[in-house]
Formats: structure tokens, C-alpha cells, sequence
């Protein structure tokens, strides 16, 4: 067998190499993208599914020209992300949005005039203050941050008990839009937890956290591990099914209501 034939034959197959881009939105929010490069692929493709959005690279293509066919489909893309969203939500829209889900259930939203766009909690609902000239944009960073305000009171509750059998505290927690995850854990202490998690059962919301935080023992996914998770939330498989059936409803649902 000639040498050149050995050597093809001996050669180990090309690896699927993946990684995360995120898509600017006009409110200053971003849409989270994951990248794939398949030698198998033949041509660059864009794709939607429970998991959110995908972008797949043959293995000649640059990543700059994947990055532009995604922008060249953006108004696709949105619309995509959206159809996987509970068919009654809808974008923030001023007068016509009359409840927002948090944590599990739908609370009643009015509208009135302020000085600043801001959502705030009034009785048993909440109140989105407006000024005359607030557009889209400004409505739907009040709702983010709205949202984010909430998760971080649910953070601040829960965290403190889970500490004192930690060998570190998190060097910082971010809250963000995943597409496929749930959360993730840096190598220097950093923790991401997806901003959609609010929007539902916050004992799943918990669950994520205690997974997240026992990577600070275990940097896997091994037994121990998953030791380590089960003597601090014995219904992890209960919280890990809830995700599998909500959980695209969950991230759809936030991208439409942050779609400006």
C-alpha cells in the first residue's frame, strides 16, 4: 500500500469543533448562537430548534463569512427563535401586554406615565412606568432588567445556604440569554445562569444554581458529582425533566418578549 494511502487511511477523523456567538438585538440585548464546525457539512446553514439557534460551518468556510450569513438572515432568525415561544405571548407591547410570566406563573401588568421606563411590583401585580416619548427599545431593556433584578433577589435568598460547603464562593454570576444551556461555570469562578430560568418553577431556577455551584467541587460531570448535587437537591432528576419539557418554551418565550 502506497505511503500517502497509509497515511489517509491512519488518519483519525476530523473532529466537530463547537463554540458560542452572540447576535447584537437593537436593545442592547443579544441573542446567543452555537457554532459548529462539521467537516461533514457541505454548506453553511442556519437552524432553529428547542434548542435554540445553531449556525453549522463546513470545515473551508471562515469564520467571518459565517458571521455574515447569520446578519444576512437575522429577520429569519428572530422570527424563527419566536415561533418556538407559548403562542400567547407576544412582544412587549405598550397597553396590549397585560401580564408577564415570572417564576412559574403570569402576574398582571398595567401601564401608566413616569418619568422613567421602569417595571415595578404594586400590590399583587406590577407596573410598567412609562414617558410619552419611550420607544420599543426602552421598553423591552426595562423588562430585562426587571428580570434580571428578580432572578438576582432569587440568587441573594438561595446562595447563602449553599456557601459555608463551598471551597469558593462564585467569582461573579451572569445572567444572559443561553441558547442551549442553563448554565455554565468558568474556569476562573465565573458563573453564567440563563436570565429565561426566572420565567419558571424556581425550584428548577435552584436546581441550576446547586448544579453550577458543585463544579466549583467537581469540574465534571462524574459520579461524584453528581453526589455532590444530590445530597444538596435530592429532586435534581424531577428539576432535570421539568427542563426537558419546558425548558424551549421558557427561551423562546423570553427572546419573544425581548424582541424589539
Amino acid at each position: 500500500m502506497p505511503d500517502r494511502l497509509r497515511r489517509l487511511l491512519s488518519a483519525p477523523p476530523r473532529r466537530v469543533q463547537r463554540d458560542v456567538i452572540q447576535l447584537a438585538l437593537d436593545d442592547g440585548g443579544s441573542v446567543e448562537i452555537q457554532r459548529v464546525r462539521d467537516p461533514r457539512a457541505r454548506r453553511i446553514r442556519l437552524s432553529v430548534g428547542d434548542r435554540g439557534a445553531r449556525l453549522t460551518l463546513p470545515a473551508r468556510a471562515s469564520l467571518v463569512s459565517g458571521e455574515r450569513f447569520v446578519h444576512e438572515h437575522r429577520e429569519w432568525l428572530l422570527e424563527q427563535l419566536a415561533r418556538w415561544a407559548d403562542p400567547g405571548i407576544r412582544p412587549l407591547t405598550p397597553e396590549e401586554t397585560t401580564s408577564l410570566p415570572l417564576r412559574g406563573g403570569s402576574v398582571p401588568l398595567r401601564w401608566s406615565s413616569g418619568r422613567y421606563t421602569r417595571i415595578v411590583h404594586a400590590g399583587e401585580g406590577l407596573v410598567l412606568q412609562r414617558p410619552a416619548n419611550a420607544g420599543p427599545g426602552a421598553l423591552t431593556r426595562a423588562l430585562r432588567d426587571f428580570y434580571e433584578a428578580e432572578a438576582r433577589a432569587d440568587l441573594g435568598r438561595w446562595l447563602p445556604a449553599y456557601l459555608p460547603g463551598l471551597p469558593a464562593a462564585p467569582s461573579r454570576i451572569r445572567l444572559r440569554q443561553m441558547s442551549s444551556q442553563w448554565g455554565s461555570l468558568a474556569p476562573n469562578g465565573a458563573m453564567s445562569l440563563d436570565l429565561s430560568l426566572v420565567l419558571g418553577d424556581p425550584a428548577a431556577f435552584e436546581y441550576v444554581l446547586v448544579h453550577e455551584l458543585c463544579h466549583l467541587i467537581q469540574p465534571n460531570h462524574s459520579p461524584a458529582f453528581w453526589s455532590e448535587v444530590g445530597a444538596r437537591c435530592p429532586d435534581w432528576r424531577r428539576h432535570r425533566d421539568y427542563f426537558r419539557g419546558e425548558g424551549a418554551r421558557l427561551k423562546a418565550t423570553l427572546r419573544t418578549l425581548l424582541t424589539v
